[in-house]
């Protein structure tokens, strides 16, 4: 593949950033540019030597703008092979195209609007664009396309150089870019139309649990796009090959952290930040009644939680849950890390990444001294409903609505209820099991883990594990409260929990036999409440 020197460009973007200066760089260059519409008028505005798309074809633009780009000269001038369809172009009157620079009506941000209708959408849907980008990727072997502003100094530096031209590798990237720029651009379309419509086929009646007024609407094609974020050296093991993609909707979360220091973050590093990442916003309150809340998380299970007014008690309190799974943990907070908690864990704790909203100069200088500890600025979510997450299978995709949700309409179904501290406990607790392992057992005291049971096949092992996790740690149960992600199946469950002292439970309940561990609570005066709602997490 040559290199050839630029002579006419067709500009036509929606997204005007940046737009003036790149072009009148191009003019400075003697390159004659063609444009439409609003693009045109804004150069025209800014002393920007442009020729009108109808002026240079001929033909008027008809419809309300429908149809303007759609014309041999421009589509002949950009899919015209250089040394093969020059006899057929100069019978035509048609002049080589070299650069195209496009970008796409904001179809995805006026759908977004809840005030958008229909018809409104539909002329949204960019049709000559797409076609002139897909044409100028297909031709990339003698044509340069630009779809992202953020490429235009790239491409300006390389015209700017003797050759005044640009490199084939370079029209190569921009081609790929653009082919994944105009699928994506279809599946939003798409995505919005299969919303629209009713699915082939009989619809599927919503069960009783699911007839909701929050129920999602799940594609009949499902279109997902992911760009890659890096090269990971391995995966879950040195053996595999992995990579890290971040969705390319989605403006917040782990996938656009800021990593302020430390090695390359791995696979396994990767998917325990996210856990930690995503237990701990589950402690942002409003801010009047927020605390410090700290998370470290071993292997995707939380090995100990806690909160506190200070957060140095919060981070000690956690940590003293299960001290020997914190090594190597990752350690989150829901607060900006302050210096005195950076200086604690690097004096007693190994830990692999530190991930909070930011970082306090101090604390960051602390952290400093051990280089190798990867730390991570990241601003938290918040509220986003209707978030998606998938599980890959053999064959196909997993797809549900994330777990955001924290039943607070809790039944005390014993005799005893729990007192005004138990029921902080009980609170505290719930959302802890809710980012446990299942079967999930979560022992709690005084707004801390003392004892957490993850991952077993029963959860009366699960109980015990906790149990003794707490023992080994030199904590006491006597006086917790015990969270469950799923209702006890016996009452075995609850005879331990009276064993070791628990004083109240929180469990969402549901089991045909529920009476019977009721009325073994009420045996032990355990206080119970019931949430109707589960947490499994496989």
């Amino acid at each position: 593949m040559k290199t050839r020197a630029l002579a006419r460009a067709l500009v036509s973007v929606s997204d005007k950033r940046g737009i003036v200066p790149f072009c009148r760089a191009l003019a400075d260059m003697k390159i004659e540019i063609l444009s439409t519409g609003g693009t045109a008028q804004q150069l025209r505005e800014n002393g920007v030597p442009v020729t009108e798309v109808s002026e240079y074809t001929g033909f008027p633009e008809i419809m309300d703008g429908r149809v303007k780009t759609l014309h041999p000269k421009i589509h002949g001038g950009i899919l015209g092979r250089r040394g093969r369809d020059e006899q057929v172009m100069a019978a035509h009157g048609i002049a080589p195209i070299d650069l195209v620079v496009v970008n796409l009506y904001p179809f995805a941000a006026t759908v977004a609007s809840p005030q958008c209708k229909p018809a409104q959408a539909m002329e949204n849907i960019d049709i000559g664009g797409p076609a002139m980008l897909r044409a100028a990727a297909k031709n990339h072997r003698d044509i340069t396309v630009v779809v992202d502003p953020h490429d235009y100094a790239a491409v300006v530096e390389q015209l700017q150089r003797p050759t005044q031209s640009i490199p084939a590798s370079m029209r190569a990237a921009l081609a790929t870019k653009t082919f994944s720029h105009t699928a994506n651009y279809d599946r939003a379309i798409a995505d919005y139309l299969s919303a629209m419509a009713e699915p082939h086929g009989e619809p599927v009646a919503l069960s009783e649990s699911n007839a909701r007024a929050d129920a999602i609407d799940f594609p009949h094609i499902l279109n997902l796009q992911f760009h890659k974020q890096q090269a990971l050296r391995y995966g879950e093991n040195p053996h595999q090959h992995a990579a890290f993609y971040r969705a390319a909707e989605e403006p917040a979360g782990l996938a656009n952290a800021r990593q302020l220091q430390g090695k390359m973050l791995s696979f396994n590093n990767i998917a325990d930040t996210d856990a930690a990442f995503a237990c701990v916003q589950q402690f942002n309150e409003p801010e009047a009644e927020k605390k410090h809340a700290c998370v470290i998380v071993k292997h995707v299970n939380p090995c100990g939680v806690a909160v506190h007014a200070r957060q140095l008690e919060a981070y000690q309190r956690a940590f003293r849950t299960d001290a020997e799974s914190a090594f190597g943990g990752i350690i989150a907070f829901n607060q900006p890390l302050q210096a005195d908690t950076a200086r604690a864990i690097i004096a007693q704790q190994f830990a692999e990444v530190i991930i909070a909203p930011s970082i306090a100069a101090a604390a960051q200088q602390a952290l400093s001294a051990k280089q190798n500890i990867r730390v991570l600025a990241c601003v938290h979510a918040g509220a986003a409903p209707r978030r998606l997450e998938y599980k890959k299978v053999s064959g196909g995709l997993l797809v549900q609505q994330t777990d955001e949700a924290l039943n607070h309409k809790f039944e005390v179904v014993t005799e005893c209820a729990p007192q005004a501290a138990q029921r902080q406990d009980l609170w505290f607790a719930w959302k802890v099991a809710k980012f446990v392992k299942s079967n999930a057992i979560v022992y709690a005291k005084r707004q801390a883990t003392v004892g957490i049971g993850a991952g077993q096949m029963s959860r009366i092992h699960a109980a015990r594990i906790a149990a003794i996790k707490a023992q080994h740690a030199d904590l006491q149960v006597s006086g917790a409260v015990l969270a469950s992600d799923a209702f006890f199946p016996f009452r075995d469950g609850i005879d331990h929990a009276a064993e070791v002292g628990v004083r109240a439970v929180i469990q969402p309940g549901g089991s045909r036999r529920d009476a019977e561990v009721i009325a073994a609570a009420n045996e032990h005066r355990i206080a119970m409440i019931f949430t109707a709602m589960r947490h499994f997490r496989h």
